[in-house]
């Protein structure tokens, strides 16, 4: 079996979910009912460094809160979808987009409703702390939990394999 790490070489595109994946999970709610995310900042330097590195990037979310899309523009990313009820259907539709083969692609999920469509990716990743049905599909489980670094950690990775990291455009935001 083709190891974990030689299958890096050939990825081209990250899609992640949101929420205990690029957050905590942590949802804050003011008195007013506005509700605010944490995200990372060392996810949130590798995120914009894929994008201008040419890869694609990717958020698919059931959640419908807008700071998903501010947080995500900010770095870049312009393929960001909140509200999915159908995780499946817009992975699928993504791929189709953008003439991406599902090989090229690694997905990062937590909980429940990714269970279904991180098995359509070519490689199946999930922070720390995901739940146990995730953790038993993945082909790799990071040490750093959702929202304190994971996709950092899998974006490196990726980077170095591929003889991206540490190039010229790493020392720019």
């Amino acid at each position: 079996m083709e190891s974990f790490l030689t299958k890096l070489k050939d990825i081209t595109t990250f899609i992640f979910d949101v929420d205990g994946v690029l957050t905590d999970g942590s949802v804050f709610v003011a008195d007013d009912g506005v509700q605010t995310r944490s995200f990372n900042i060392k996810d949130g330097y590798a995120l914009q460094l894929a994008v201008k590195l040419g890869y694609n990037v990717c958020a698919i979310s059931g959640s419908r809160s807008k700071s998903i899309i501010h947080r995500l523009n900010s770095l870049g990313i312009t393929d960001v979808y909140i509200g999915a009820r159908n995780k499946d259907e817009r992975f699928k539709l993504y791929l189709e987009e953008k003439r991406i083969k599902a090989t090229n692609v690694i997905y990062v999920g937590d909980d429940i409703p990714d269970l279904t469509v991180i098995q359509l990716a070519g490689l199946r990743v999930c922070p720390a702390d995901a739940v146990e049905e995730i953790k038993a599909v993945c082909d790799y489980v990071s040490p750093i939990p959702g929202g304190k670094g994971c996709a950092r950690d899998i974006i490196e990775k990726v980077l170095k394999v591929q003889g991206k990291w540490m190039n010229a455009e790493a020392y720019s935001w």
